[in-house]
């Protein structure tokens, strides 16, 4: 087994980081990807990382939001968030307090989420259902089918002993004419 490695925290600060500076050096198609990346530079400085790795800063999913939320080209000037620094020199971002309207998705998100939990358990239970109701008609039918074939040789052996009991009547090559059978007349026997 790996041993895992614990992490502690070694402590906590928040920050005001000021985005505007930096992303007005980038072009307006590339300002989100700008202000993310000036905000690791930020923490990666301020909370000492080890070589300024900006790997080991991690960002929360809501920081993300909060940045993208107004698309890709109108980037919020500044935004605050808490920083946490653990003992494997990774740094994690967290939004200080989410906006009203991230609260209202969040809370959309998880009723989203349990609805679709909802409907997967429902779909599993009528899955169980219809395999017990399968089950049960294959049960059924086998047990007819044993009944019915019980009477399908029944029905054969009566029509054995009937074959036996008739007797077929040769069958004549001509047709009939008025009562009358007539032979067929074969080209080669005809006089020319």
């Amino acid at each position: 087994m790996a041993k895992e490695k614990k992490t502690e925290k070694l402590f906590e600060r928040t920050y005001t980081i000021p985005l505007r500076s930096e992303w007005l050096k980038a072009p307006r198609y590339r300002r989100a990807k700008k202000a993310i990346r000036a905000m690791k530079e930020f923490l990666a400085k301020h909370m000492k990382v080890k070589d300024r790795e900006l790997d080991k800063v991690k960002i929360d999913n809501w920081v993300n939001r909060a940045i993208w939320s107004r698309g890709i080209k109108n980037v919020p000037h500044k935004i605050t968030v808490k920083a946490t620094k653990y003992s494997d020199e990774t740094v994690s971002v967290e939004l200080i307090s989410l906006p009203k309207s991230f609260k209202q998705e969040e809370l959309f998100l998880k009723k989203k989420i349990e609805k679709s939990k909802k409907k997967i358990e429902e779909k599993k239970k009528e899955q169980e259902k219809k395999e017990k109701q399968k089950k049960a008609e294959v049960v059924k039918k086998e047990e007819k089918s044993e009944e019915e074939k019980l009477e399908e040789e029944k029905k054969k052996e009566e029509e054995k002993t009937l074959h036996k009991e008739i007797k077929h009547e040769p069958k004549h090559r001509g047709h009939e004419v008025k009562g009358k059978t007539v032979q067929p007349v074969h080209k080669t026997q005809t006089k020319k």
